[in-house]
């Protein structure tokens, strides 16, 4: 499934997976996928955001659905230890996204996906996609990322 990605896209899906630890799920998401993203510079330049300020807005959100159904945690910022990463598996979001990356590295002709093109796949997710909805309460455009992207 990971055979064609670069090592920075290898890297940035083992970042994804630590970020789903470091939050205590037990899925890899497409949230998770966009956090490990941002751990790659050139990526997180053409997104326009930092790590640490997408961390913050997903804890925000995840607050805000968790009061929506009464509950409130004061945990939420904190973080657990990271356990194996075979122990969790790839939501359908996520998964969706790895094929859309390598067919937009083959219409570049490349044989091998880079995180620019996790990237542009993951632009696709629409909400209620986790991913989707974190990018909206960023402010982040993908069609202004994409057509950043389309420049380098």
């Amino acid at each position: 499934m990971f055979d064609r990605l670069t090592p920075a896209a290898r890297s940035v899906v083992a970042a994804g997976d630590d970020e789903a630890a470091l939050r205590g799920d037990r899925r890899v998401g497409t949230d998770h996928l966009l956090l490990g993203l941002l751990h790659d510079p050139p990526t997180a330049e053409l997104v326009g955001v930092d790590l640490e300020t997408a961390r913050s807005e997903l804890r925000s959100l995840d607050r805000a659905a968790l009061e929506a159904i009464g509950l409130t945690s004061p945990d939420l910022d904190g973080t657990v230890a990271i356990s194996r990463r075979s122990a969790r598996q790839p939501t359908s979001g996520f998964r969706a996204v790895l094929p859309l990356a390598y067919a937009l590295a083959a219409t570049e002709k490349s044989r091998r996906v880079t995180p620019r093109h996790l990237l542009l796949a993951l632009l696709t997710r629409e909400e209620p996609d986790p991913a989707a909805v974190l990018l909206a309460a960023l402010g982040i455009r993908p069609s202004e990322v994409r057509a950043r992207a389309a420049r380098t």
